[in-house]
Formats: C-alpha cells, structure tokens, sequence
C-alpha cells in the first residue's frame, strides 16, 4: 500500500494535474516548447469546453501554466464548443486555428486567433470564421517554401492553401480522397471505410510528409499515413499509439525539440478522468532508421527531464512537474498563482540543482486566513526537510508579501517539494519561490 500510494509522486505523466486537459497542440518557440490544450470541465459527460489554455516548459517535465489567453468569448460568433484547435508562428505572430460553433448557423466552423506572444492574449483575426463547413479539428502547416497548409476535418479530411496573412486563403477548400491505401481499412462500416476519423497533425521529416490521425472511433487509437507531398497522394502505414487509457478518444501532436521527438496525446489517467474529462501525457520517442514511426505507448513516467532547474532565479509556483491538491487561478501581480492550498497538499519540481548549496529561501505568499508554513523537502513529500518557511496572514487573497527562510542542507541535484502545512481551511496562495546563496 505504500508503494502504491507513493508512485503517483514520482509519476509525471499526465503532465497537468490541475484541471482536465485535451487535445494537445505543441510548438517550440526560442527554446521552449508550448502546449495549446483544450479543457476539459469537471465533471463533464460531454464535450463540455469553453476555453483554450497554454503551458510551457523547457525541460519537458517542469511545466508552467500560463492560463486561459484565449475563450469561447474572444469570438463573437461563437455559441459552444471550445474544441481541437492547433497554433503555429509566422512573421512575428502566433495564430490559433480553432473549432467553434457559429452562433448563426449552429454549425461548427474554424475561427482564428492572433497573438504577438505565445501565451496570449489572443484576439479575433477576423471576426468571423476562416471556414465553415460544419467539421472540426484544424491543424496548420508551412511548407520549406513557405506555402501554408490547413487541415481539419471529420467525418472528412479538408485543406486549404493558407495566403501568407494566415488568416485568408487561396482557392476553395479542397477534400482530400479517403481511399483504404491512402488511410487504412475499416470494418463493418460501409459509411466510412477508411481508418481516418480526426484530428490530423501534418509535418514533413527529411523531405517526407506525414499525416497522423486519431483512427477508428470508438475507442480510437493514433495512426499515419505519408506522402511525396503536403496533399497527397498518401500511403497508410500503420498504428502509432493503440487503443489505451481510458478515454475514448486521443488526439496528437508530435515536435521535435532539443534533438529529441516527443509524442503528445491524451488519456482518462486523472482521478475522476474518463472521455469527456481527458488528460495530455507526452512521450519520449525515436524514429526508426527508415523515417517509420514506432509503436508508443501510454506510460506514468513521461519523457526524460533535459537538464536541470536553476533554483536561483525566480521560478513561478506554477511550474510543476507534480502536484497533490492545489489549483492555479490569475494573480494581480501578472502571470498565474497557486491557490486552494491545503494541510498536506504539495508540489513537485523535479531535477533542481542546487550545486554548492543554498543559504536561504524566500517566496511571494498572500493569505485571506491565518497562513501556514511551506516546508522545502528533497526527494519525496515526506523527504528531508531543508528549510521551513512561516506564511502569515496578509488579509487578502491578492494582497502579496515576500517571506524569507534560511535553508541547510540543499546541494546538489534533488527532485524539490513544497508540502504546505497548517490548520484546517485555505492556507494561502504561493505566486513565485527562489532560493539564495546568501542566508
């Protein structure tokens, strides 16, 4: 039993733990990659999403939340359905295809958001749909010469040739033949007779195009097909991710970073999760020497950490590889806080070097109540403690003050937790931590 209870501290896949996720969209950006994801309300029992969130990281498993920069709201047009969506960067602007449902029509349509950052705010580019033609999931891809492709679609598979605005295209939206060469076979549905159900991710790897796709509803499982070009003719090659993870659903994103490859999908893994309350994971993979994709499984370790994490600088106490019990909501002083703190509740920071080792420790805490104290621990919640910090009451939520605490005993590399402790109630919210050489 305690082993059991102790492996979901060393876990890091799903990698948010805060609210449910779906529907990943990665993009590396100057050194980072961010993750676009839906979300997935509590206690769905369908697809029940009104906004788009964004989380970074540099090291793959210490994720920063960056909140909600885009929402339902942000279109006027748009009545429900906050779905699948896709970003990518192009002349110093970061655009955000995404499904909606048109307020006028009751179809679902493709708007677009525009943002100088890649954490937003994002607007409305046109302050209508892209395009609409009642199916979803869009996914955007620039060719080496430039030209810019969108794909969406289920039950069908679509593109448009993007002009180089991003926000307009050339032509009229094209369907893309499903043959059973081109997308597998399905069986005992004469409707459908390809593998083919959503969710394309297109990319091109050493001059060959690949396509893949959440296949076979339901459950799905991730396949591929490849091309000589960005719209075909496509070749079916086989399964990426099978049919795992408690969710009937999945949907992928693939980028290289770091000189690495990582597999983005989805799963129920969460406590309470299930289709409609769904989780992103990612996974550490390599191609095959003839450019194929291995078979990739759903796993709670996740992918490797690269590097370390340099605790001497500020860090915002929502970048998390783990947590037990807190949530994140907007903080007055910018960027993102940790809230709804408990006795015993915790977070995880993995693969912090502390080199020589850390005199002091100081963080930014505000507390509606009587506060509560931060225990800097190594290796597990219940681990070494290297420092104790004392939070007192600030009399608001939002009313910030730094604290400061001497630290013994922290060299080297450790996975660090912040195991918050007091009385009963809300304790306090945490909105960044840094650790000093000097006491």
């Amino acid at each position: 039993m305690a082993a059991l209870a102790a492996a979901p501290a060393r876990a890091d896949n799903p990698i948010v733990q805060t609210i449910y996720t779906a529907d990943p969209a990665p993009l590396v950006h100057n050194g980072r990659v961010y993750l676009y994801t839906g979300h997935d309300e509590d206690g769905s029992t369908y697809f029940t999403m009104r906004e788009w969130r964004v989380w970074s990281s540099a090291d793959m498993v210490n994720w920063t939340d960056h909140g909600s920069p885009m929402s339902l709201g942000t279109f006027s047009w748009a009545s429900a359905d906050a779905w699948a969506g896709h970003t990518i960067y192009r002349n110093g602007q970061f655009y955000w295809y995404v499904p909606v449902k048109n307020r006028s029509t009751g179809r679902m349509a493709i708007g677009v958001g525009v943002s100088s950052s890649p954490t937003g705010p994002f607007r409305d580019a046109l302050g209508r749909p892209l395009v609409e033609n009642g199916e979803i999931d869009p996914a955007a891809f620039i060719d080496d010469d430039g030209q810019a492709y969108l794909y969406w679609g289920n039950p069908n598979l679509w593109y448009v040739r993007l002009n180089p605005d991003m926000v307009s295209f050339s032509g009229s939206a094209t369907r893309i033949p499903l043959t059973t060469a081109g997308f597998g076979t399905r069986s005992g549905n004469p409707s459908r007779p390809t593998l083919y159900e959503e969710a394309p991710w297109v990319f091109k790897r050493n001059g060959l195009y690949y396509n893949v796709f959440a296949a076979e509803c339901c459950s799905e499982f991730i396949a591929y097909s490849t091309a000589p070009g960005p719209t075909g003719p496509w070749t079916y090659r086989g399964t990426v991710m099978p049919r795992q993870g408690g969710s009937f659903t999945n949907h992928a994103g693939i980028v290289d970073f770091a000189g690495g490859s990582y597999f983005f999908y989805h799963n129920g893994a969460l406590p309470g999760g299930g289709g409609f309350t769904r989780s992103v994971a990612v996974e550490k993979f390599s191609y095959n020497a003839n450019g194929t994709i291995p078979t990739i499984n759903m796993t709670t370790a996740g992918a490797p950490q690269i590097g370390t994490l340099n605790p001497y600088v500020r860090q915002e106490a929502e970048t998390i590889a783990w947590e037990s019990g807190v949530e994140t909501e907007p903080s007055t002083e910018g960027g993102m806080n940790v809230g709804w703190v408990n006795n015993g509740d915790y977070i995880k920071v993995k693969g912090v070097a502390f080199g020589n080792g850390a005199r002091s420790f100081t963080a930014r805490v505000a507390s509606a109540a009587s506060g509560g104290r931060i225990e800097l621990r190594l290796g597990s919640a219940s681990g070494a403690v290297v420092g104790t910090c004392t939070v007192s009451g600030t009399r608001g939520w939002q009313t910030w003050a730094s604290v400061s605490c001497p630290v013994a005993g922290a060299t080297g590399t450790h996975d660090l937790y912040l195991r918050f402790a007091g009385g009963s109630g809300y304790l306090f919210n945490l909105n960044w931590w840094q650790f000093n050489v000097t006491a």
